[in-house]
């Protein structure tokens, strides 16, 4: 036989073991990255999932007081100082998480604060300065449930999350991968894939509605 003819045969097998070794390299290192990762999702969807169970204490306080009147009594409104306004609560009243909305009407300003298990919502009067604020603060489990569901939690954990998903995305598909190659194993664990798959339709449709 040829060397022609030999040296075709020779490109998929190299090709393939190219495969399977990446995919085993992905697998292992992005399983070790993303360990923290799969931990966390997989703990905060059990309370998530059981959320009357693992509710935990909330914590409600309300506060009364005086700000300089200078800052919100004025006609043209865009003269506000919504930037003090914002900081005099975090610094006196030590007010969590980003300013989700400050309104301003006739009488009265509003301004809200929302982070990952914690609510903060002030109101102020226009004419004196007066302001009632209440602040609500979830559990440790309320906490980890709302970076679980990406909710107030901004920017940067979203990308965290859209990471997250993509190492996991990887790591599926690359498991899945290594296991067309195991010849022995390769049948039965497709037979699994596809019951598994089967088996979470029909708990949907038997008892999901």
């Amino acid at each position: 036989m040829s060397e022609q003819s030999i040296a075709p045969q020779k490109k998929p097998k190299k090709a393939k073991k190219k495969v399977a070794k990446v995919s085993r390299w992905l697998h292992i290192y992005l399983s070790m990255v993303s360990f923290a990762v799969v931990l966390f999702f997989s703990v905060t969807g059990l309370t998530l999932n059981h959320a009357d169970f693992f509710a935990g204490k909330t914590v409600s306080s309300k506060d009364t007081g005086t700000l300089a009147p200078a800052w919100v009594n004025v006609q043209d409104t865009n003269k506000i100082a919504k930037l003090n306004i914002a900081e005099f609560f975090r610094n006196k009243h030590k007010v969590k998480g980003a300013v989700s909305d400050f309104r301003i009407d006739d009488a009265q300003v509003s301004i809200s604060y929302r982070g990952p298990g914690y609510e903060g919502d002030a109101y102020i009067d226009r004419q004196t300065g007066a302001y009632e604020l209440s602040q609500t603060r979830g559990s440790f489990v309320a906490f980890m449930n709302d970076l679980h569901k990406g909710r107030d939690t901004g920017t940067a954990w979203s990308w965290v999350i859209d990471v997250s998903a993509v190492f996991l995305v990887l790591i599926s598909l690359s498991g899945l991968i290594l296991l067309l190659f195991i010849k022995k194993k390769r049948m039965s664990g497709l037979i699994l894939l596809v019951i598994g798959l089967v088996l979470i339709w029909l708990i949907y449709k038997l008892w999901g509605q």
